[in-house]
Parts: structure tokens; C-alpha cells; sequence
């Protein structure tokens, strides 16, 4: 696990100091707003979609069809000394496979917010706050009774995650943030239930550790450091790459077990309203899961920017 992380976080630093040395324009100028004052709005609504049809197929196969919607919206101020980098990430995604119940396939509603005060050269002093969470019911699809057993849900959990920093930022498209005192709460409003291997049944919060949650207990606070990267280029004239990552590390408990969530947004341009879009992202959080979780969407994607 320690290697992945600094592997990942080596990658994040040889991008910047490329960066530092490329010629300016490869940045998008239209979005390198740290010079001007005032407020910068923009965003993109997409709409994936995927579908198979299959008739009298000797190879076999099931007709299906899926759609995802997705938003990335920016909103950020800058005025004398000031920033101030707003972001909301949303993507809801369902699936329909012939002669069985329809199925979510993405569920993601993210805020983050990035307060900067300019101290020297491109550093900050920063604060952040960070909050995530899904829209709906999730459940585990592996097994027979899973409608029955919500897994998750809507504030269930919601992770809120905050603290003062130091931030370096180049751009829009180029910064990060370090957070050596950040709080970190995860919030449980009802009951979630687990699918227990060695007893074959779903176990209830209640009775059992959730997502790092005691059992009955609706709160969890951590304290610890925090570390979060940004950046965006143009791999080739059309072609997009959005990188996100960010590090956490509890001082409280297993300081050595790091959480780590990383995210990338591929879009390969074909018109102003057409592209195809790649999304994937990793997690590793051991008080969710005892592993990596990986998420990947990958479709035509309709685009509407605003």
C-alpha cells in the first residue's frame, strides 16, 4: 500500500515540476484565471451512454442499456491576494440488463472548497473543506437477498473532511494543497448492513463496525494530515486529462494505513456537444473496505457546457 501511495504521489510531483517548465500555452489559457479578479463560473453536464442488441446471436449475449449523467462544476473568485476554488462533482449511472431489475452503476455527489491567502511566490496559506456522499441506496449485487440489505446510502455514510494548509498554486489546472491538522468526520444516519462472508447473511451497523463507525454509533472523528493534488492538461490537440488525487492520514489510529482516492477524467473531443469520456478512480480506505475499490465509465458522452 505504501508503495502505490508514493508512487502515485511521485507521479503527482514529476507532473508539476513538467509543468513549471512547459511553455504556458499548453495550459488552457481560457482557464488560467489567477490574474484576473472576480468571479469565473463554468461547467459541463454529460450524459454517457452504452447499449447492446443482440438477435439470433450464435456467440451469445444479453440486450442491455445503460446511461450515466454526470456534472464537473467550477466555481472560483479571485480578487488582490485572495482565492477562493470551488468545485462540485456529481455523476448518477443506471443499467438495464434484459429480463433483470434495473441497476446503479455510478452515484457520486462531491463538494470541495479551497480558501487562499497569498504568503510568497505561488504558496498560500489555505483552509479546505471537503464533503462527500451518494444520492441513493447502494447494494451488494453478489448476492440473491440484495434489495433487501441496503450497503449504503445517502449520509451513509458523508465524510467531512477540513483543515488549515498551505497551498501551492499555479494555476487553475495546477495546484495542491497540504493539511498537516485536518479533521475528519464520518457521519452514519441510519442503519447499513454488510455482507458477512463466513456466516453467508448481511449484519446490520448495529452490531458491527461500519465504515470505521462502532456498532450503533452515527459519528466518527479522525485527526490528521491531509494532502491533495490538481492537475489538468492536453495530451494532444482534443484530448483532455483531469487528475485528482488526494492522501489522508489518521494520526489518531494506524497513522501507517493511508486513505487514498484518486481520480481520472479522460475526454476526447469530437465536437463542441460530442466526446467520449473515460472515468476512472481508485479508493483505498481501510475502514470501508480491506482493499482497493475501482469505479471506471467509459461511453459517448453528450455534452452541454455552461
Amino acid at each position: 500500500m505504501r508503495k502505490i501511495v508514493f508512487t502515485l504521489a511521485f507521479a503527482l510531483c514529476a507532473m508539476a515540476v513538467k509543468a513549471q517548465v512547459m511553455d504556458e500555452d499548453s495550459f488552457n489559457k481560457a482557464q488560467d484565471t489567477t490574474r484576473q479578479e472576480g468571479w469565473v463560473r463554468g461547467g459541463t453536464v454529460t450524459f454517457l451512454l452504452n447499449q447492446s442488441a443482440f438477435s439470433n446471436w450464435i456467440a451469445g449475449g444479453q440486450n442491455n442499456i445503460a446511461g450515466n449523467l454526470s456534472l464537473n462544476y467550477d466555481f472560483n473568485y479571485t480578487k488582490g491576494d485572495w482565492t477562493w476554488d470551488n468545485k462540485i462533482i456529481a455523476s448518477y449511472g443506471l443499467t438495464k440488463i434484459k429480463d433483470e431489475n434495473t441497476r446503479k452503476t455510478d452515484d457520486r455527489l462531491e463538494f470541495n472548497s479551497l480558501l487562499g491567502k497569498k504568503a510568497t511566490g505561488y504558496w498560500s496559506y489555505s483552509f479546505f473543506v471537503n464533503f462527500r456522499t451518494q444520492f441513493t441506496d447502494g447494494y451488494d449485487y453478489t448476492n440473491d437477498e440484495e434489495e433487501e440489505f441496503a450497503t449504503s446510502g445517502f449520509f451513509k455514510p458523508a465524510y467531512l473532511t477540513f483543515g488549515p494548509g498551505m497551498l501551492w498554486k499555479k494555476s487553475n489546472n495546477l495546484k495542491f494543497n497540504l493539511a498537516p491538522v485536518t479533521s475528519k468526520m464520518t457521519i452514519l444516519t441510519g442503519e447499513v448492513f454488510t455482507y458477512d462472508k463466513a456466516s453467508a447473511t448481511f449484519v446490520s451497523s448495529d452490531d458491527v463496525e461500519t465504515f470505521g463507525v462502532d456498532p450503533g454509533d452515527s459519528f466518527r472523528y479522525e485527526l490528521g494530515f491531509y494532502a491533495a493534488g490538481y492537475y489538468k492538461f492536453n495530451i494532444m490537440q482534443n484530448v483532455s486529462a483531469e487528475n485528482i488525487l488526494s492522501l489522508y492520514s489518521n494520526y489518531l489510529e494506524d497513522p501507517q494505513n493511508v486513505d487514498l482516492d484518486y481520480t481520472l477524467n479522460l475526454v476526447m473531443k469530437i465536437n463542441d456537444y460530442l466526446s467520449t469520456n473515460l472515468t476512472f478512480q481508485t479508493i483505498y480506505d481501510d475502514n470501508a473496505y480491506k482493499g482497493f475499490q475501482i469505479r471506471e465509465v467509459f461511453g459517448l458522452g453528450v455534452n452541454f457546457a455552461f
